[in-house]
């Protein structure tokens, strides 16, 4: 038995109360002098607010006229203050809705329940969840359940599905047999029963996790730009300023230090960090809204330049389940006896190949559900070991199953195989499906095609793909006959069949040694290796856990069309960091020119003729330029969350004005704001 323990749902709207008042919390935690000095652009800030409210107490008990000197001092520092608690705002606000999305991820995840067996008899077993199994224990898996654990085979044998792990989605056989006694945790019971001992927990699913943290890369290059611009133009600053300070100290006193602190700060790009903070909160909460949870705003932005995207097959580009398509009368057979053996074989059948038998047979003309209700009959259930289902009604033996197996039954009962059903068995698994052999008793009447369903949109989702210039490449774990004809239908741009896990983690690192910056969608733990090394994972919420976990995306609704929608996303992410950062910029540079001649006039008089905006003195430039810094934040935030828009088209032709614009109005916004302010604190008397 296999049980979900449903998870506690997070607060996940965007500035729910829950997150806003955590996020409260964290900015006055995060003024601790201990976390401040792990953040290198908001610890200038921070060092500037607590030295300008030690030196404007010191003035107020120091001197004569200290209380107003004091008075401008402290203003300057309280706006400071503000500042810090801004920028922390807008973190906390982030590492908080990161909080949120991980414990969304997580409630998605399922415990694993087991039958772990107390003794040699089957039907006395405890539930216990797969993580509290221990090595050398014995555990009964039965049709329809999940094996718990890597484990050896020790009694029964079974049909098991191993699409989870290989990608195939033929079930294999799985008993006592030395060859196919293993079995790993993930997979699936089709039909009969299985006894297995655990394995050591180091099995398939651990060097899976190995590969996945070794495969975790760095920032994307826009990160780690703006990381350095971001350390970089302070220190720029503190030497440009360096042989000024000695001079301007001795000659302006609390005003030459306050307007060196203030030069200090206007330098910092605290605006830049408060804003570039919410960007990455912001995006995952636009893919929330397209059913997609991102696990890091990395991930979405790097999708911003994906120019490869592989898909695996099973589970991602089709439903996973085989489903009956067609019928295939032999020669000198009619279709009506065809269907009605096919459905009679199939009605105790409950596996999905066998409900879309019967659905399929519903849909032919003059075809009706049959009922035995008053005929006695006797079922035959699908086995590892005959791969053959059906029934005995009347004195007849109806089955279904694999070609060589149903050759063996119509032998036996003294009939023959033609040699036409050979060729249509060969030709329907030359197309890319399942052949399904029914037979009569002696008589063989045919072939069921069993194929693989396609999920609707893909191939329109490729196309659309290949105009935003990025190729599609299909990885799955059938031969390369049934891998052609599932491409051809999917309209991909190139396949890898037979494909292992490090066949598909190769595959990448060869197309990134190229250039290309590549995506994976998959649902698999066959998937993990290559989700890994990707530079964007997308994994099927259907999917594996160690898919997900090896993802940094997760589609809720299983449906990997949502690639465009992730693209789309990480190209607006980038622009709106472009932008943002070009904007907060130019806003400091503005800043920092707009005050520097009027602030130090009193040691350079020269610079007076600089003071192109006429402020009206030291101390309201001063002032303004602190309280314009903790005034804009605000608006930066509101612009990084409603994100500037990109162009649809390949990211070689995305639009490179944007960005230039915003520069422009963050040259300008500064000389009216501070202007602006300057009155108002001149026009008040509040310097």
């Amino acid at each position: 038995m296999n049980g979900t323990v449903p998870g506690g749902d997070p607060p996940t709207s965007l500035l729910s109360r829950a997150i806003v008042s955590a996020a409260i919390r964290n900015s006055l935690t995060k003024l601790v002098p201990r976390v401040q000095f792990r953040n290198p652009v908001t610890l200038g800030v921070y060092v500037a607010s607590i030295f300008t409210t030690i030196f404007g107490l010191a003035t107020a008990v120091g001197a004569p006229d200290g209380a107003r000197r004091s008075a401008f001092v402290l203003a300057i520092a309280a706006w400071l203050w503000l500042s810090v608690l801004l920028a922390n705002f807008a973190e906390s606000v982030a590492a908080e809705w990161g909080k949120a999305r991980a414990a969304t991820l997580r409630s998605m995840g399922r415990n694993l329940y087991a039958k772990r067996l107390l003794g040699i008899n089957r039907s006395e077993y405890r539930l216990v969840e797969a993580g509290a199994l221990r090595r050398g224990d014995l555990v009964l898996v039965e049709a329809n359940d999940i094996i718990p654990a890597d484990s050896t085979v020790i009694e029964g044998a079974a049909s098991v599905s191993e699409a989870a792990v290989t990608g195939e989605s033929a079930p294999v056989l799985r008993a006592v047999r030395r060859d196919v006694s293993y079995v790993s945790r993930g997979t699936r019971v089709l039909s009969d029963w299985l006894v297995v001992r655990v394995r050591s927990r180091e099995g398939f699913f651990d060097p899976m996790v190995t590969i996945w943290e070794g495969a975790r890369g760095s920032g994307t290059p826009q990160e780690i730009v703006l990381s350095m611009l971001l350390a970089t133009a302070p220190i720029a600053f503190l030497l440009s300023i360096a042989p000024l300070a000695p001079r301007s100290a001795g000659a302006g006193g609390v005003l030459a230090l306050s307007a060196l602190v203030a030069l200090l700060v206007c330098s910092i790009p605290i605006t830049t960090r408060a804003a570039v903070a919410a960007l990455g909160f912001v995006s995952m909460a636009r893919l929330m809204r397209a059913n997609v949870i991102a696990t890091s705003g990395v991930a979405v932005e790097a999708a911003a330049d994906i120019d490869v995207l592989v898909l695996d097959k099973t589970g991602t580009i089709t439903r996973g389940d085989r489903h009956a398509v067609a019928f295939r009368p032999a020669p000198g057979i009619a279709a009506r006896d065809l269907l009605d053996v096919a459905q009679l074989a199939s009605l105790a059948d409950d596996t999905p190949e066998g409900r879309s038998i019967v659905a399929l047979v519903m849909q032919m003309p003059d075809q009706q559900l049959r009922d035995l209700s008053d005929m006695a009959p006797t079922f035959h259930e699908f086995s590892a070991q005959t791969r053959i289902s059906g029934i005995d009604l009347e004195g007849r033996r109806l089955r279904k199953g694999a070609a060589d197996a149903v050759c063996h039954f119509a032998k036996a009962a003294g009939g023959s195989w033609p040699p036409a059903v050979s060729e249509l068995v060969d030709e329907v698994a030359r197309s890319g499906a399942t052949p399904l052999v029914v037979a009569d008793g002696p008589r063989v009447l045919g072939v069921i095609d069993l194929r693989d369903i396609v999920k609707s949109g893909i191939r329109e989702h490729c196309a659309a793909l290949r105009r935003m210039g990025i190729k599609t490449i299909m990885v799955t774990g059938d031969n390369r006959l049934t891998a052609t004809a599932i491409a051809a239908e999917v309209g991909v741009d190139d396949f890898l069949a037979e494909a292992t896990p490090e066949r598909k983690r190769e595959l990448i690192r060869q197309c990134q040694k190229e250039g290309h910056r590549v995506a994976m969608c998959g649902d698999g733990t066959n998937d993990a290796p290559a989700l890994a090394q990707a530079d964007v994972a997308v994994s099927m919420n259907s999917g594996t856990q160690m898919a997900k976990e090896a993802s940094n995306l997760v589609a809720l609704d299983s449906d990997p069309t949502k690639f465009i929608a992730i693209v789309e996303t990480g190209r607006q992410m980038l622009m709106t960091r472009r932008s943002l950062t070009t904007f907060s910029m130019a806003i400091d540079l503005a800043k920092y020119f707009a005050i520097m001649p009027v602030t130090l006039a009193a040691t350079y008089p020269a610079l007076n003729a600089l003071n192109v905006m006429r402020l009206m003195s030291p101390r309201s430039a001063i002032l303004s330029a602190v309280i314009f810094t903790a005034l804009i934040i605000g608006p930066l935030l509101v612009l990084a969350a409603r994100g500037v828009k990109a162009r649809a088209e390949a990211a070689a032709r995305r639009s490179r004005g944007t960005p230039w614009i915003y520069g422009l109005a963050g040259i300008l916004l500064p000389w009216v704001g501070i202007k602006l302010i300057d009155v108002c604190l001149t026009a008040f008397g509040l310097v």
